[in-house]
């Protein structure tokens, strides 16, 4: 692993220490979605998904693009340091059986971002 620091570690593991943070990154294997998005399956407050995001784009996991009057959050196809990359490879294969990450990946395929964001 290609890490530039102590700190960067750090930073990607804590990351990873929420299982909110890793539920947003399970569901973005599947399509970017917008926070009114997120918000609606995890059922948290905007506030509270915001800083989850944040935290996942610091840490180099998310990027995030304006698309008219959404900004999409998607999974970093080119991430850095490499350690992001790994733990996408692994976490691709884990939790495939989740019974929390499957009742996601249903809420995200059914969400509406043009009837939740009015």
């Amino acid at each position: 692993m290609n890490v530039h620091s102590a700190r960067e570690l750090a930073r990607v593991h804590q990351a990873l220490a929420e299982p909110n943070r890793i539920r947003i990154l399970k569901m973005l294997e599947i399509r970017p979605l917008c926070v009114c998005e997120i918000t609606a399956v995890l059922q948290l407050a905007a506030s509270t998904v915001s800083k989850h995001l944040s935290i996942l784009r610091e840490a180099g996991f998310i990027v995030d693009h304006k698309d008219g009057k959404w900004v999409n959050y998607q999974l970093n196809e080119h991430p850095d340091p490499k350690v992001v990359g790994t733990c996408f490879s692994h976490l691709a294969r884990l939790l495939t059986n989740d019974e929390t990450v499957l009742s996601d990946a249903e809420k995200v395929r059914s969400v509406d971002r043009h009837q939740l964001c009015k």
